[in-house]
């Protein structure tokens, strides 16, 4: 038993080194795109020497009904090189995930650095009945998605203490937390700012085939709330009945002590007038925005439109919503805790926020290109619709489509941990293949979101790993890598599986992915 226990802790880490030596050999994601635009230039070279196309699905031949050819272009066609150099600055700035990311993270920046996440999430957890831990840790995990780098740094190490503190193992509650937050990644209650990401690209994917599809950033809402609920026993079941029974109790002594008993602060009146009052903006800016919608002139209904379409001015505005939001809530909570003097204050915290965001306006520049000249050369709507016709000749089922599609992105998360580097990768052919075949951009951007999770938090590669082992190292030092990646194994098979079933089944029974988002979609003609 110890020999075979032995061999497979050695083979576990045998995986782990191929991985990590793997992806470390991988380029940045950066250069990973500019790699792939000079593959794309050649591939377009040979395919449009060899006569590549495809009918367009919707357009045809100016007063005919036969469909119009789409043909292959090479990329260092003069229109193309033209293109690329006279139009490098459109092609940047037209990026759609750039604005909307780059709006939703202005209020989301003042939220994290008045301290408002940090404080709402110690006050979500630190009270919670002892047999209520896991969960309220899970789901308030998986809620702190919309604090991004904040559930990392806050509440993950805050789980440990609360464990110890409750008498269960600490690596128990990091663990548990670590699933919440990059297992359950896509799973949250809210739209937030990985949606404005991910349909900013899925805009552009989309529109490859249907010029007037307009992205909404609340088109997986059902979806992610329903995977917060799917996700949450799985996380409680693995916790409280695979991980901590494993790893036996736990006592804290010497340094691990003095964390329990000061690693839990109770918070301090001013925080907590900041969050009431944080409740109460957030309350005038759900009003606000309702007094939009229905008030006199209705201006974020389309009344002229038709009747599908009329609440596309309301999705359309959640982006701003959002900006609106955490900015509102974030100086509400700041001026009362004592974060916020005043407004330089904010334009600072604004501004800091924007700096965060360097490596992102670098790798949306190369991510930009590499979209916009797979469009160029018309490969990603030529592989699309042939990809289309072998799905259909094969007669595979959609939900198994979808299911393929889902460990496909877990298999690449392995290596590439960025979700808007995967996304931008997949999403050209993706959409417009899956558009052909009648399921919505919605549908395949939530597909995706599922694989994305699942494997977040078994690679090494992901690059909050070395943190959460340095949490797990402050309460046992010889645990390792290999320690770690044992731990997360369990929810990410776990979760890959609820995922998985939780696809097929939402194509089974054809819900909406959410308001204004069906499953199915169909051509214009």
């Amino acid at each position: 038993m110890t020999g075979a226990s032995s061999g497979a802790a050695m083979q576990q880490k045998g995986f782990l080194g191929w991985v990590e030596r793997t992806g470390n050999r991988l380029p940045d994601p950066v250069f990973i795109f500019f790699y792939l635009i000079i593959v794309l230039v050649a591939i377009s070279i040979i395919a449009a020497l060899v006569g590549l196309s495809a009918p367009h699905p919707t357009q045809t031949v100016a007063g005919t009904d036969d469909p119009y050819i789409i043909e292959a272009v090479s990329l260092l066609s003069a229109e193309n090189i033209q293109r690329l150099w006279v139009d490098m600055p459109k092609t940047f700035t037209h990026f759609h995930p750039l604005g909307y990311v780059l709006v939703v993270m202005l209020g989301a920046g003042v939220a994290e650095r008045t301290g408002l996440f940090g404080t709402a999430m110690r006050a979500a957890v630190r009270n919670a009945p002892k047999f209520l831990l896991t969960p309220m840790v899970a789901l308030v995990a998986m809620v702190g998605n919309l604090a991004a780098d904040a559930a990392y740094v806050v509440l993950i190490p805050l789980a440990g203490v609360l464990f110890a503190a409750a008498g269960r193992h600490p690596i128990a509650g990091i663990a548990a937390a670590f699933a919440g937050v990059s297992g359950g990644f896509s799973a949250n209650l809210l739209p937030g700012q990985l949606d404005a990401l991910l349909f900013g690209i899925t805009e552009s994917a989309a529109e490859s085939i249907v010029p007037a599809w307009d992205a909404n950033i609340a088109g997986n809402w059902y979806f992610i709330f329903v995977m917060t609920f799917i996700f949450l026993p799985i996380i409680w079941f693995v916790t409280d009945k695979i991980i901590e029974p494993r790893m036996g109790g736990y006592e804290p002594q010497g340094p691990a002590g003095e964390m329990v008993k000061d690693g839990d602060k109770p918070l301090t009146q001013e925080q907590k007038s900041g969050l009431a009052r944080a409740g109460i903006a957030a309350l005038l800016v759900c009003a606000l925005w309702l007094f939009f919608t229905i008030g006199p002139g209705t201006p974020l209904i389309d009344e002229t439109a038709r009747p599908e379409a009329r609440l596309s001015p309301f999705y359309k505005s959640l982006v701003a919503g959002f900006l609106v939001l955490f900015l509102v809530t974030g100086w509400a909570y700041g001026a009362a805790a004592g974060t916020v003097k005043g407004h330089r204050d904010i334009v600072r915290m604004m501004s800091e926020a924007m700096a965060d965001l360097a490596y992102y306006l670098v790798l949306a520049f190369a991510a930009a290109h590499f979209v916009a000249m797979f469009a160029w050369s018309n490969l990603g709507l030529i592989f699309a619709v042939q990809g289309a016709d072998v799905i259909e000749a094969s007669g595979m089922p959609m939900p198994i489509t979808l299911a393929l599609l889902v460990l496909l992105t877990g298999v690449v998360n392995l290596f590439v941990g960025s979700a808007s580097a995967k996304w931008a990768l997949l999403a050209p052919v993706m959409i417009p293949m899956l558009m052909l075949l009648g399921i919505s951009p919605e549908m395949t951007t939530a597909t995706y979101r599922v694989g994305d999770s699942a494997t977040n938090i078994i690679t090494p590669l992901m690059v909050y790993f070395p943190l959460i082992l340095t949490f797990c190292q402050r309460w046992q030092k010889g645990f390792g890598l290999g320690s770690l990646t044992a731990t997360m194994l369990p929810y990410s098979a776990f979760l890959m599986v609820g995922g998985l079933i939780l696809v097929m089944a939402w194509v089974a029974l054809g819900l909406p992915l959410g308001p204004g988002a069906p499953l199915e979609y169909t051509l214009p003609q």
